[in-house]
């Protein structure tokens, strides 16, 4: 795979800005967070949709109450894994997100029985899987940046461990790659990927290393976030295939849509999450 230097400059200038805005979203508090991620959470929603209707044509045609209500009702897993700094009074998200997604668990069988023409259990099936693909994923990384010990230093691992996989996969992979990893996405080589997730696992070691963070614990996250986030990375890209489209979305001029840039995190989030509440 030839290294294209206009390809990379454009990936690089509008990466910046990415990167200032999830920092602030990321760094400023933990409200911050929430908006950030209910942001990605909707915009990930929009553009899944539109890819299984592309494949799916039935699934266009569902009722306006399951399109949005399902959105909504995957809204509630953020509100649900928030903790108690999540409120304003005696109101808190984590009450609200419960008590929403028992009426979401009434209404929407309710609306789909009064309001659709043709019941299909594929299009249930294709709006639960997006419930646990990007509504669960997100709820979880919540859960993770309101642990009292660690906050937001857990799913900043998990980003940059993948970002920085990302980016040494795409420079190993442009100057050495010559065995494809997948036929799903051609321009993988195993050479990238191998190389992105040692060059990703040595980095956050010597991070850790560096900041008194355990070495041991931020290996094993970084291990897991390259690992599933490439995964992730083949499965959005599956079904872009089967749509037959580049890009999930046009957000970022070479990035694509929220799909294509939060599909690593997506898949490596609930694997972090395990492992967190199994050894940490």
């Amino acid at each position: 795979m030839a290294f294209n230097w206009q390809t990379f400059w454009t990936r690089a200038f509008t990466a910046l800005i990415f990167v200032a805005v999830m920092l602030t979203g990321l760094l400023w508090n933990q409200w911050s967070f929430f908006i950030l991620f209910t942001i990605v959470h909707f915009g990930c929603w929009v553009e899944y949709q539109r890819l299984v209707a592309k494949f799916e044509p039935d699934y266009a045609a569902i009722t306006p109450f399951h399109r949005y209500g399902v959105m909504l009702a995957g809204w509630c897993f953020l509100l649900v894994f928030t903790s108690d700094e999540f409120s304003a009074g005696s109101l808190s998200l984590h009450a609200i997100g419960w008590w929403m997604g028992l009426l979401f668990l009434f209404m929407l069988p309710i609306t789909e029985l009064l309001f659709s023409r043709n019941i299909q259990l594929k299009n249930i099936r294709y709006s639960a899987l997006g419930l646990l693909y990007i509504s669960l994923s997100w709820g979880l990384l919540i859960s993770l940046r309101t642990k009292p010990d660690y906050g937001y230093l857990l799913p900043l691992g998990i980003i940059f461990s993948i970002w920085i996989n990302d980016t040494m996969a795409y420079l190993v992979g442009s100057m050495i790659g010559k065995t494809p990893l997948s036929a799903i996405s051609p321009k993988k080589t195993w050479e990238g990927t191998i190389g992105g997730i040692i060059i990703s696992i040595a980095a956050m070691c010597l991070l850790a290393w560096y900041t008194n963070l355990p070495i041991l614990h931020t290996g094993i996250i970084a291990t897991i976030s390259a690992v599933a986030g490439t995964f992730g990375d083949l499965l959005e890209s599956k079904l872009k295939r089967m749509a037959g489209v580049k890009d999930s979305g046009q957000i970022m001029p070479g990035h694509g849509g929220f799909m294509d840039r939060f599909d690593s995190l997506l898949f490596a989030t609930p694997f972090v999450w395990l492992y967190v509440k199994l050894f940490l």
